[in-house]
């Protein structure tokens, strides 16, 4: 087995396809290594979600997308990447994960849970759906509370708190209702996310005036039963009837990962990596960031359509710097 490349890319979701496929264009030798299935934070999505974005911004490389309707399905999307890697016999090694990466001199050793690598650049497309924002309340480690929802089913006829208010909250909120569960939704702020899609925006309110399903407003949660789950409203606490708990409260960057292998982080709320702009290089020569990773905490401004371009600007550069050397 190679062992030695121009390029490791960790991260084996679009973005890190992206860049297998750039290198592999340029003759560079190059590996992704994905710590589980073929676009691994697409898998684990709900299974009825549908993109925000129509099916050509979730292009790469000019593939096309073709799609049922205009904005795909988590399957569709499922399909299209995991062509794209087999079509193109990408060199990617699944259910594989990055322990430690040590940099000496100008080449970085990559340790995984099965083999080491060691390569003169590497890309972090690690994206940020594997570490959710928590409660930090009693309870939260309950079986009954879970930061990951699939499917509506499961909850049918129960008494089910979803807690936030972007699209994943407010899709599985809706989802769980029309299953015939008794939906509780608990939103921090004022209103439904401004950033909800703007097709479903109206469906939620609609259910919230009408009574189908009862929003809590500027409410956090205090602390969760088995039976129960313990609000601090606008109002003063109050204590409602239970079954599960959906804790869609987002998702952030393992930034202590970025940290280990240097990358300069903002100590402000942000928590932004450093990084050049122009070419995707961070303050550690070699050392490139892609996709989602890029924004920190603020995890809505980088998608897959906006972010697919970091794959031709990051293999640009390292063939430059190759030839001016």
């Amino acid at each position: 087995m190679k062992t030695e490349f121009d390029i490791v890319i960790v991260g084996g979701g679009p973005i890190g396809i992206a860049c297998g496929l750039e290198a592999k264009k340029n003759g560079l030798s190059y590996l992704i290594i994905e710590k589980g299935p073929i676009v691994n934070s697409l898998f684990h999505y709900p299974s009825n979600m549908q993109f925000f974005s129509s099916s050509e911004k979730l292009e790469i490389d000019e593939i096309p997308f073709i799609s049922k309707e205009a904005k795909p399905k988590r399957d569709e999307a499922l399909e299209y990447y995991r062509r794209i890697v087999t079509s193109n016999k990408l060199h990617i090694n699944l259910f594989e994960k990055v322990e430690n990466v040590q940099k000496k001199g100008e080449t970085f050793t990559i340790t995984s849970n099965k083999n080491t690598y060691t390569s003169k650049q590497i890309v972090v497309a690690t994206g940020f759906y594997d570490l959710p924002n928590l409660l930090n309340v009693p309870g939260e480690d309950l079986k009954k509370v879970v930061h990951y929802y699939d499917n509506p089913h499961y909850y049918a006829g129960q008494k089910v708190a979803v807690i936030g208010a972007s699209n994943s909250a407010i899709d599985a909120a809706l989802e769980c209702y029309r299953k015939g569960a008794e939906v509780t939704l608990i939103i921090r702020g004022p209103e439904v996310g401004q950033r909800v899609k703007y097709w479903v925006r109206p469906n939620i309110i609609n259910r919230i005036e009408e009574g189908s399903i009862k929003a809590y407003f500027n409410t956090t949660v205090k602390a969760i039963t088995n039976d129960s789950i313990l609000l601090n409203t606008d109002t003063g606490e109050e204590e409602i009837e239970n079954d599960f708990v959906l804790a869609l409260t987002g998702y952030r960057p393992n930034f202590s990962f970025l940290e280990k292998l240097g990358v300069n982080i903002s100590e402000d709320d942000k928590k932004l990596p450093e990084y050049n702009p122009e070419t995707m290089e961070t303050n550690v020569s070699g050392l490139y960031l892609a996709g989602v990773i890029c924004g920190g905490m603020e995890t809505h401004k980088w998608f897959i359509e906006n972010s697919r371009i970091h794959a031709k600007m990051i293999v640009k550069n390292i063939v430059l710097s190759s030839v001016t050397t």
